[in-house]
């Protein structure tokens, strides 16, 4: 099997519909053999059914509760036999807000099978609309909090030192190493993802890909961005509103992360500055408050999910 794509949703009927029938078409168009697979996160709005009826062929796993990402991408391999019956030469890890363009994934397992030593590879990801966006990352240190909780100059957000790497790479059209492609699209080697494992399931929610790649990268493997292979990715591009369960999974997982591959006193430093953060953070949301411009219910909010993150 050349390829097995992999997508765990959760309500995201209609972004799965059209990513899973650019998926099928990207396939098709490139003349991989292969699987595609979706996880359903005990989703409330049909999207299992939705899956059944217009997909026939596609693997579907409809779960009773919401495993997390992480939990169910290994449940689809775990379901395929993976490393066992099935050893597909790659797996591609796709996010449901995603549509594959042109020969995308003919692209990216190309380059694979071309690079030895490359374990895993990311697309260039673009906003709905054509426009630039970051698709890989270093991996984050004490300076990504620095930029997490204190207004910097744009240049410096957009900067190595934020993570970033230059736009001029991804415009030059080769592909390029980097720390980590975002997990929105992401194709492992078959053999890479066998001596790692599957993801760490003890993130529920962001951070999965980075702890994947830093074991990859541990066990030798070179891990990389390829321009030429164009997927759409709708991050949410919406409200900027402030959403607090989601800012305490961020911060959980980001301590496990740190846990897990940090030193003692890289971990005591990060804390301090998150908890330094956390207070400026209050700050301006009671000042905001003052302004009319919180109310009171969502100052109350983000004060308890501060609260809940310094106690991590």
């Amino acid at each position: 099997m050349d390829l097995a794509v992999v997508t765990v949703s959760y309500n995201t009927r209609n972004l799965l519909a059209d990513c899973l029938e650019s998926a099928i078409a990207g396939m098709r168009r490139s003349g991989l053999e292969g699987q595609v697979w979706v996880v359903d996160n005990a989703s409330a709005d049909g999207s299992p059914d939705m899956v059944r009826q217009r997909f026939p062929d596609v693997r579907l796993v409809a779960h009773d509760t919401n495993l997390g990402f992480a939990a169910g991408n290994n449940l689809a391999l775990e379901r395929m036999g993976f490393g066992e019956r099935v050893q597909p030469r790659h797996v591609l890890f796709l996010n449901p807000d995603t549509r594959v363009v042109g020969d995308a994934l003919g692209t990216m397992v190309g380059f694979l099978d071309a690079t030895a030593r490359a374990g895993a590879a990311g697309a260039r990801l673009v906003h709905g609309d054509g426009s630039f966006q970051h698709s890989a990352f270093g991996f984050p240190g004490l300076r990504q909090i620095l930029v997490d909780f204190w207004p910097l100059h744009h240049l410096l957000v957009e900067s190595r030192f934020n993570g970033r790497y230059p736009r001029r790479l991804y415009e030059a059209g080769r592909p390029f190493v980097v720390d980590h492609p975002l997990g929105a699209a992401l194709m492992v080697r078959g053999q890479a993802l066998a001596q790692v494992g599957g993801f760490d399931e003890r993130f529920f929610m962001y951070c999965e890909e980075i702890d994947l790649c830093r074991r990859l990268w541990q066990a030798g493997w070179e891990i990389y961005t390829v321009p030429a292979a164009e997927i759409v990715h709708l991050v949410g591009q919406s409200t900027g509103q402030f959403r607090d369960r989601m800012f305490v999974a961020l911060w959980r997982s980001r301590f496990l992360m740190f846990e897990k591959h940090e030193s003692a006193a890289f971990r005591r430093a990060a804390r301090l500055l998150v908890r330094q953060g956390l207070r400026a953070e209050a700050r301006r949301a009671r000042m905001a408050r003052r302004r009319g411009q919180l109310s009171a219910a969502e100052l109350e909010k983000r004060l308890v999910a501060f609260e809940e993150v310094a106690r991590l």
